[in-house]
């Protein structure tokens, strides 16, 4: 049994990225097609996919995007902060900047997941998941 499935979502993109994959597939859950369709949103991610006819949870298939000239993937660095033996929160106006702006954090709010651009736009913190850059 995975004690952190995000940390194990979040390393399973990572790996893929380090191997140069085109594809990731990752069992879903709520939680993490809420972060899958945030990082499509802000253009992390080519396009993603629930399959939910494979297992009893379905998974996940997300294409990752790279940069045509470079070849480099998009994702520069995605970094768990919250874990569970260790949960990260911050209030409406203290919540991360990431890269001044450039970045994301994931947060998860009573409204909930999503940027910190859109907490601060709704004044509501949470706990925050991930950064994304």
């Amino acid at each position: 049994m995975n004690t952190d499935p995000i940390a194990d979502y979040l390393t399973r993109i990572r790996n893929a990225v380090a191997a140069g994959h085109r594809v990731v597939e990752i069992p879903a859950s709520n939680l993490k097609k809420q972060i899958t369709k945030i990082l499509f949103d802000q253009g992390y991610i080519l396009s993603y996919k629930f399959d939910e006819e494979d297992t009893t949870r379905g998974t996940i298939k997300i294409a990752l995007k790279y940069d045509k000239d470079s070849k480099e993937s998009v994702i520069k660095k995605i970094q768990r902060i919250s874990k569970p033996g260790l949960r990260k929160y911050a209030g409406a106006n203290e919540l991360p900047r990431i890269l001044n702006g450039l970045g994301i954090a994931i947060i998860s709010t009573s409204h909930g997941v999503m940027t910190d651009k859109q907490a601060r736009k709704e004044k509501v913190g949470g706990e925050v998941l991930c950064y994304v850059y």
